[in-house]
Parts: C-alpha cells; sequence; structure tokens
C-alpha cells in the first residue's frame, strides 16, 4: 500500500472512533489533513469572534513547511495512537 493508500484509510479510519479525541487532537488531526492534502495554509486569517475558524487557521498555518508527505506520515501515525486510544 502506497503512502496516499494508508493516508486516505487513515481518514476513513477517524470516522470510525468512538469516543471524541480532545480539541487539541482534533486539531492537530485537521492541521495534518489539511497539510497532507493541500499542503501550506492559504487566504487570509479569519478574524472576528469565529474561535472555532481561528482555531483551525492557527493550527493549520502551524504546519507550514511541512512536506504533504512527512504531514501524511503524520498524520498516520496519529490515528494509530487514536485508535488504539479511543476505540
Amino acid at each position: 500500500m502506497d503512502l496516499t493508500e494508508e493516508f486516505n484509510k487513515a481518514v476513513s479510519q477517524s470516522k470510525e472512533l468512538t469516543k471524541r479525541p480532545s480539541n487539541e487532537e482534533l486539531l492537530d488531526l485537521y492541521s495534518l489533513f489539511k497539510q497532507g492534502s493541500e499542503g501550506d495554509v492559504t487566504g487570509e486569517r479569519p478574524g472576528g469572534f469565529d474561535f472555532k475558524a481561528i482555531a483551525k487557521y492557527d493550527a493549520w498555518a502551524s504546519k507550514k513547511g511541512l512536506s504533504k508527505e512527512d504531514a501524511m506520515k503524520q498524520y498516520i501515525d496519529l490515528m494509530k495512537k487514536l485508535l488504539e486510544q479511543y476505540q
């Protein structure tokens, strides 16, 4: 199985967790997913009182410069850990 297939499998597994990971873990998953699938964050940082959008943007921005391949690997590793912890 190549890296992209393994990444897609891990993304599917994220929907199978029986318990909700912490907000920090969810932001880490989100940022690694976005970095692995789209690359560096683009666009303006959300403003105002949309704290959820700001947190997601900041989490993704923290991965800036990380290659898509490394982000995919980190996502897969994190999902393995979460599956052990929350399933």
